[in-house]
């Protein structure tokens, strides 16, 4: 069995935000992100060891197989929802959402505003983190939130906009207190990235529109 192996994507750490500082972002990418990257790739190396991951001894209450599968379904989605709230943070912002997302929020959700109360009011409520995602079954943007990286996650959900809730995104510049950085969050959004990743997530929607007849 080949090994999936996963670099960190330093060029999408952030900096100079409005609100998030740099001593913010410091252990948020370098320790709590590339963590999950170094134990990602550690699991794929102890799946690969036969000896250590035995199939044979799978086991649903313990097993070492069990608990190799159940973390790297934690550590992978750790990464990718990291990678997903870098990508779209830039310094004040950047652009605003397309006439095509704008009208998608308008009948999904009730507007902008709408929308924007709703996913802070998940990230509020969920202790991991708030999505605004395309649900890839029905065609429709729905909020949902995480307790953790793969705890509650809608399966076929295209996330486009990701709020990393844990304490760890925001304990260095606002301690315990979560709503003035949910603020600054919405500052730094880049939405020509969740635009772009509107757009194609749709396409993907329509050439699997059919996939349950």
């Amino acid at each position: 069995m080949g090994i999936h192996k996963l670099e960190p994507k330093d060029h999408l750490k952030p900096q100079n935000l409005e609100g998030i500082s740099n001593e913010q972002i410091e252990p948020h990418f370098e320790a709590h992100y590339k963590g999950y990257v170094a134990k990602y790739n550690e699991i794929q190396e102890k799946l690969a060891d036969f000896n250590f991951a035995d199939r044979s001894k799978a086991n649903q209450n313990y097993s070492e197989y069990r608990e190799l599968k159940v973390e790297e379904t934690f550590n992978y989605m750790g990464v990718v929802l990291h990678e997903l709230y870098f990508g779209m943070l830039t310094p004040g912002g950047k652009g605003e959402p397309s006439e095509a997302l704008k009208k998608k929020i308008e009948e999904d959700l009730g507007g902008l505003d709408a929308c924007t109360n709703e996913l802070k009011a998940a990230a509020m409520a969920f202790r991991g983190w708030a999505i605004l995602g395309l649900d890839i079954f029905s065609g429709r943007l729905v909020v949902n939130g995480l307790d953790a990286h793969n705890v509650y996650n809608l399966t076929g959900l295209i996330p486009l906009i990701v709020i990393d809730t844990y304490e760890h995104a925001y304990y260095v510049d606002y301690k315990n207190k979560r709503a003035p950085y949910l603020d600054a969050f919405f500052k730094n959004i880049n939405w020509d990235v969740v635009n772009e990743r509107f757009e194609k997530a749709m396409k993907a929607y329509e050439a699997l529109k059919d996939f349950i007849k």
